[in-house]
């Protein structure tokens, strides 16, 4: 997936249109949902890698990406865990991870583009034990499992963006969730599009909220809020 603002609303965010109650599948659909629209992007982005060595942005921001870093240090995640990372993108989040240290960690992406992306850049920053994967994860052809994190930064909002059956496919996205990772693993998920009450309704079979992380705060009309989403949940 691509990238956007950790304060301003990331590209899933300019297609967001909620009515109801939270839980509700009241998405306006968007090609921001479909894999056509996420091809062409990382097409582009891996010939601007080429010509001029650019990686691209960030999903919601450097910051957003450091929240996660600290959250899994703070922690003592031991150095040997295995990690996914849903929807790598330009793989720039595994990067830093193994910078960090990191030696188990897995990036996947439906878009094979991105997978070309993320494996030319990791390739330039020298960390080839980075596995890399072009996964579909609401239809997984490999025997992925026993991870003790996973990553969602953007994924599950693009998913929640899609022309066709997006409720279902959340669902999916749970099952699939509950398959990769191992009881007591860590599901560490930002999110611009829902909120912390939608995202504990969405992951309340299987997963209970473990922490809610720090993020920015706005203020409007008197009102206070937060406009990205940034939770722990472990499964259980």
């Amino acid at each position: 997936m691509s990238a956007g603002a950790d304060g301003g609303g990331g590209a899933a965010a300019a297609a967001r249109s909620r009515e109801g109650s939270p839980g509700k599948d009241a998405f306006v659909p968007s090609a921001l949902g479909t894999r056509e629209h996420w091809d062409a992007v990382y097409e582009r982005e891996l010939q601007t890698f080429r010509e001029y060595g650019d990686a691209g942005e960030i999903w919601f921001g450097e910051e957003s990406m450091n929240r996660l870093i600290r959250w899994i240090e703070k922690q003592k995640i031991p150095l040997d865990a295995s990690v996914l990372d849903i929807g790598t993108g330009n793989g720039v989040f595994l990067v830093e991870l193994a910078k960090c240290g990191f030696s188990n960690i897995t990036g996947i992406d439906y878009s094979p583009s991105a997978i070309q992306l993320s494996g030319s850049i990791i390739e330039k920053e020298g960390f080839s034990h980075i596995k890399l994967k072009v996964e579909d994860f609401l239809n997984l052809s490999t025997k992925l499992s026993g991870f003790h994190i996973c990553i969602d930064k953007g994924t599950f909002d693009a998913i929640s963006l899609s022309p066709d059956n997006a409720a279902e496919k959340r669902k999916q996205y749970v099952k699939s969730l509950s398959r990769v990772l191992r009881a007591k693993g860590f599901f560490l998920i930002t999110s611009c599009n829902w909120t912390k009450e939608e995202l504990l309704n969405e992951f309340s079979e299987g997963f209970e909220l473990c922490e809610e992380l720090p993020t920015p705060k706005f203020s409007f009309g008197g009102r206070s809020g937060n406009s990205v989403a940034a939770l722990v949940f472990q499964k259980t």
